[in-house]
């Protein structure tokens, strides 16, 4: 007797519909599963005869032929042991298969007919959907997960035997309705404020201005500057996640298998910070089965790369491409997947080795050191960074009278009301367009958004000769003065909005020239 039940499997972000066939006859008994399977489907069958004898299915011993389809491409992931469970049963006629029509089924069984949870359901559910299911069953632990999509009925299960009973119950899954987009909460924000740092004020300034238009920013002072505890601040002055983006981060989390079962969803901005010993493969992504890497888990968040010369040439090079594009593409011999990377990078470094250049009286490197350990960062990516911030160490008589006089600087909350303006802003124009912020303007949408007066552009031509300014950089230069003119209000970039975006570009000039 044949049997089908839909499923599906995740590759890369995306979900992809499987047909799970079987067919039970009599002939020599035994049990072969086909239709191109990885290792680990192919001990499918091994787990769900097993989970089955335990869970109380006495079956006869006849030939079955179990068949994932379509058989042109490899299927990959844990996704299948229960709608294989299940459509077994339907072939050996103890489920009707007008039971499971319109109905998609993933999860993994246990040995003792547990059913265990997946990465990837929200793919899951939103193919499910596309294929015009009616509903999902899922594993109990992926529940939550799955009905915050808020667009399918679905079904959660503990056991096989527990899926086997509420399908045979008259199609009473057939009446459950759609459980509306579970609200969320954004959680209050209890990390480090801004108010913790003392002075600092042009490496605060560029903070604010890099997130308010989303623009890269990099760091550079010596050790104990305040370079990290700035970095780990700027988490507390990004705005809010809307739903949309709530569930597009959730999606790249549940397929890299980073959600858990008690909060399914990720409600604030990723932060990533991975170690400078980190390989191109694990930044970009990639693998056997393809998996979003840290440049796609920063997605709409901040990526922060911690001594950025440090980091293998290699792997820094990895960026370029997302940078521009706010996507990567991973290529390998059997498959091309497409990840989103939309972030804001985030770098600190030292000036040198040691650390401590241009202070001749510290610095112990020979001037042969100083540019070998400098120009380890290319121009190219050097070229992609919006903000450079120069930041020194604090006076005592500064850091003690603050200290003494409990002198409060500006906190968290007051930019990030600041930020949450200029971004809304942002939104309003460019609403409809491809573009977010003015981080995100291409050549094209310089060329419109960033209009400028008959002076601003000879002071734009004299900032181009005397800077040396490649073209990147020069759009790079006019966006950063379009996020200042906004952060004023200004509908015009003026005079001092070019300045002040040059003058973001002077440690650029003085350490690389």
């Amino acid at each position: 007797m044949y049997s089908s039940i839909l499923s599906a499997s995740v590759f890369g972000l995306t979900a992809r519909k499987i047909r799970v066939e079987a067919d039970v006859s009599n002939g020599l008994p035994g049990a072969v599963m086909v239709g191109y399977l990885a290792g680990q489907v192919r001990e499918t069958m091994d787990r769900v005869r097993t989970a089955l004898k335990n869970s109380g299915f006495a079956l006869e011993p006849k030939k079955i032929t179990v068949n994932l389809a379509p058989a042109g491409f490899k299927k990959e992931g844990n996704f299948f042991d229960l709608p294989v469970a299940l459509t077994i049963l339907s072939a050996y006629g103890l489920l009707e298969e007008k039971q499971t029509e319109g109905l998609l089924v993933v999860g993994e069984l246990g040995l003792n007919g547990e059913v265990c949870p997946v990465s990837g359901i929200l793919p899951v559910v939103l193919e499910a959907k596309k294929e015009g299911c009616k509903a999902c069953m899922v594993p109990w632990d992926n529940v939550k997960e799955a009905e915050y999509a808020g667009i399918l009925p679905v079904i959660g299960v503990k056991t096989l035997r527990e899926a086997v009973s509420f399908l045979g119950t008259q199609n009473n899954w057939k009446t459950i309705s759609i459980k509306k987009q579970a609200s969320f909460t954004v959680p209050l924000y209890t990390g480090p404020d801004f108010r913790d740092i003392r002075g600092q004020q042009e490496a605060r300034r560029a903070a604010e201005i890099a997130v308010s238009g989303f623009h890269n920013l990099l760091l550079i002072g010596p050790p104990g500057s305040g370079k990290s505890m700035l970095a780990s601040r700027i988490p507390s002055i990004l705005p809010g996640l809307s739903r949309e983006e709530v569930l597009e981060i959730s999606s790249i989390y549940s397929v890299a298998g980073l959600l858990n079962t008690e909060h399914p969803l990720v409600t604030e901005r990723p932060f990533r910070a991975p170690h400078h010993t980190i390989t191109p493969q694990a930044l970009s992504g990639g693998g056997r089965i393809p998996r979003p890497g840290e440049i796609s888990l920063a997605h709409r968040g901040i990526l922060f790369l911690d001594e950025l010369p440090e980091f293998p040439r290699i792997a820094l090079e990895v960026l370029r491409q997302p940078l521009e594009n706010r996507k990567i593409l991973i290529s390998r011999s059997n498959y091309s997947e497409e990840f989103p990377a939309d972030f804001l990078l985030l770098a600190a470094m030292n000036p040198c080795k040691c650390g401590y250049y241009p202070d001749m009286q510290r610095c112990t490197c020979t001037e042969r050191e100083i540019h070998g350990y400098l120009h380890r960062i290319s121009r190219p990516l050097l070229d992609r960074m919006d903000l450079s911030a120069e930041m020194s160490r604090i006076p005592f008589e500064e850091l003690w009278k603050k200290e003494r006089e409990e002198v409060q600087e500006e906190n968290s909350a007051a930019i990030r009301s600041r930020v949450e303006r200029v971004q809304k802003l942002q939104l309003q124009r460019y609403e409809g367009t491809p573009y977010r912020f003015n981080g995100d303007l291409d050549s094209a949408g310089v060329q419109k958004y960033c209009v400028l007066g008959t002076e601003e552009e000879k002071i734009l031509e004299g900032m181009y000769r005397k800077f040396s300014l490649t073209a990147r950089s020069c759009h790079r230069l006019l966006k950063v003065a379009r996020t200042l003119a906004d952060m004023d209000e200004s509908e015009k970039i003026r005079k001092k909005h070019l300045a002040e975006a040059a003058a973001f570009r002077a440690a650029d000039e003085k350490y690389w020239g």
